[in-house]
């Protein structure tokens, strides 16, 4: 198991889970994995930064990765 510090932004934070600080996942859990099990629809996912760095939902998570996912922004 792995655990993770998970940050879910604007629109998305319905989504988020109770221990979000520590969320504990399986070993090999990708983004795509995680937005699943969270149910958030992957259209709202638009932005994906691990550790402050862009990711895409490929990306396998690691022990202790800062998790952020961000809505599309509209503005004008």
């Amino acid at each position: 198991m792995i655990k993770i510090d998970l940050k879910l932004f604007v629109t998305l934070s319905k989504y988020l889970p109770q221990d979000s600080e520590c969320l504990e996942l399986s070993e090999k859990t990708t983004v795509e994995t995680l937005i699943a099990d969270l149910g958030i629809p992957f259209k709202l996912v638009k932005l994906i930064f691990i550790n402050g760095k862009r990711q895409d939902y490929k990306y396998q998570l690691k022990h202790n990765d800062r998790v952020g996912l961000f809505p599309p922004v509209g503005g004008g």
